[in-house]
C-alpha cells in the first residue's frame, strides 16, 4: 500500500509497487492488490483495516517522514490498538546521523524517533525514517519509507529474508509473450481454452501501444520448477499466434528487428513523416545499432518529401501526402539517398485535426528492398502519441516479417 497525496495527483510515479511485486514474485509470495492512499488518517487507516482483513502480510510504503502529512506511524498504532512512545535509541541514531552529514537538524525530525508501542524497527542505513514491523492479530504489517533507496534497502535487508522463510521454498516465474499485428480479442479467441484451463500456470492480456502482450505465470517450489511448467504453455501460444509474435522473452521490437538486421547483414534507413524521427530514435536506442542503421530522413513537409526524397508532385496533388504512393516514394527515396538495402517509410494523419485529407489516425508505412515494394494501411486509435506509436510499431513489423521471410498482411485499407 503507498500512502501520499502526491500520487494521487499524479505527481511521481508508484514504482514502489512494481519494485516490491517483483521482488516478492521471486520468492514465491502472492501479491493480491495495490492500494493507494492519500495523506488523510482516517482513509489510512481504512485502508490498513481493509488490507489487513484480506492478507496474511500488508506491506506499507511512505508517510514515515518528519513533516505533518507523515501520519502512517500514527495510523499504524491506531489500527493495532496501541499507544506512541519515543524510542531514545531511536533519537540518538537520528541526531547522530545529521552531525556525520555536517547538517543541522530540525527538531521536528525527531518525530521520526515516536514509533507505535512494541513494534520492532527496521533501523535506516541511508535516511533517518525507521521502518516498523508490528503484528496485529494473525497478520504482519511492514511500515517502511517512500524513498524507493531506502525501501528498498529495507525490503533487501530485512523484509524479503523474513517472508522467505516464512513462506518456504517457492518461486513465481512469468513469461511474456509480445505480437505485433493482431488484436487483443483476437488473441483471447486463440487462447481462451488456456485461459480457462488451470490456476497455475495462468494466463492474462495487456494490450497497447500497437501490441498485445501474453503473459504466463507459474508458481513452484524452485524457479527452475516454474520455468518448466511454463515452458510448453509459451510453445502452445507460439503455435496459436504464429507469426504474430515476435518476442517470448519480453524485449523491445527495435531490438528484435536490430538482431535480426545485424545477423542478415543488411542495412536499414528511414523516411519519417507523422513520427518526426522518433523512429530512428527507436532504431538507435539499441547498442550496436551503427552495424546496421544509416540514417532517417525527416521529412514533415509537401516540400521537404518532393525535394529531399524525391515524391512527386503528381502524387501530392493526386493521391496526396498520407496515401500509400506518398509512402512508396519516400521508402524509394530513402533508399536511394543512404544506399540502404532496405527503406521504411511512415506517414500518416497524427491528429487530432485531419491532414492533407486523412482523417486522424490515418496511418501509411511502406517497406523497399530488392525485389520488395510493399505498402499498409491502417487507422489507428488515439491521441497523436498512440497513433505515431502504431505507426512506428507497423513500420517496423513490416521489417522484422521481411527479415523473417514471414507474410506481409496487407491489413484493412482505407476507404
Amino acid at each position: 500500500m503507498g500512502v501520499g497525496t502526491e500520487l494521487l495527483l499524479g505527481q511521481i510515479t508508484n514504482t514502489n509497487a512494481r519494485w516490491i511485486s517483483e521482488r516478492l514474485a521471486e520468492i514465491g509470495v502472492d501479491v493480491l492488490y495495490h492500494q493507494v492512499v492519500g495523506d488523510n488518517q482516517e482513509r489510512i487507516v481504512e485502508a490498513l483495516r481493509h488490507a489487513l482483513s484480506h492478507a496474511d502480510v500488508v506491506i506499507v510504503t511512505g508517510g514515515l517522514g518528519p513533516t505533518q502529512d507523515d501520519i502512517t506511524r500514527q495510523a499504524v498504532a491506531r489500527v493495532a490498538g496501541i499507544g506512541m512512545v519515543r524510542r531514545p535509541e531511536l533519537e540518538e541514531m537520528i541526531r547522530a546521523k545529521f552531525v556525520r552529514a555536517g547538517r543541522d537538524m530540525a527538531e521536528s525530525n525527531l518525530v521520526q524517533a515516536d514509533v507505535p508501542e512494541g513494534a520492532r524497527v527496521i533501523l535506516p542505513d541511508r535516511g533517518t525514517a525507521p521502518g516498523l514491523a508490528v503484528e496485529i492479530e494473525a497478520t504482519r504489517l511492514y511500515a517502511l519509507p517512500g524513498v524507493p533507496a531506502e525501501m528498498r534497502e529495507m525490503m533487501e535487508g530485512t523484509v524479503l529474508q523474513e517472508l522467505s522463510s516464512l513462506a518456504g521454498p517457492a518461486s513465481i516465474a512469468s513469461r511474456i509473450v509480445r505480437c505485433v499485428g493482431i488484436p487483443e480479442s483476437r488473441v483471447a479467441e486463440l487462447t481462451d481454452d488456456l485461459f480457462l484451463a488451470s490456476a497455475n500456470p495462468t494466463v492474462a492480456y495487456l494490450a497497447g501501444g500497437g501490441e498485445v502482450k501474453v503473459r504466463l505465470t507459474a508458481k513452484a517450489s524452485s524457479r527452475g520448477d516454474a520455468e518448466a511448467l511454463l515452458e510448453p504453455l509459451v510453445e502452445e501460444v507460439v503455435r496459436r499466434l504464429g507469426d504474430h509474435v515476435f518476442t517470448t522473452t519480453d524485449e523491445e521490437l527495435e531490438g528484435i528487428v536490430g538482431r535480426l538486421l545485424r545477423d542478415s547483414g543488411k542495412t536499414l534507413a528511414c523516411a519519417e513523416s507523422l513520427t518526426g524521427g522518433e523512429l530512428g530514435a527507436r532504431i538507435t536506442s539499441v547498442p550496436g545499432a551503427t552495424d546496421y542503421f544509416l540514417g532517417s530522413a525527416v521529412c514533415y513537409s509537401a516540400r521537404a518529401k518532393r525535394e529531399i526524397l524525391g515524391v512527386t508532385q503528381e502524387t501530392i496533388d493526386g493521391p496526396g501526402l498520407v496515401s500509400a504512393e506518398c509512402a512508396r516514394e519516400m521508402a524509394a527515396g530513402a533508399r536511394r539517398l543512404f544506399g540502404a538495402d532496405l527503406a521504411l517509410a511512415l506517414t500518416g494523419a497524427a491528429g487530432p485535426q485531419p491532414h492533407a485529407g486523412a482523417e486522424p489516425g490515418q496511418i501509411w508505412a511502406a517497406l523497399e528492398a530488392e525485389g520488395v515494394s510493399h505498402q499498409r494501411g491502417l487507422r489507428s486509435p488515439g491521441d497523436r502519441e498512440l497513433v505515431r506509436r502504431w505507426a512506428e510499431q507497423v513500420g517496423l513489423d513490416l521489417v522484422r516479417r521481411h527479415l523473417q521471410d514471414a507474410p506481409l498482411p496487407d491489413g484493412p485499407r482505407p476507404a
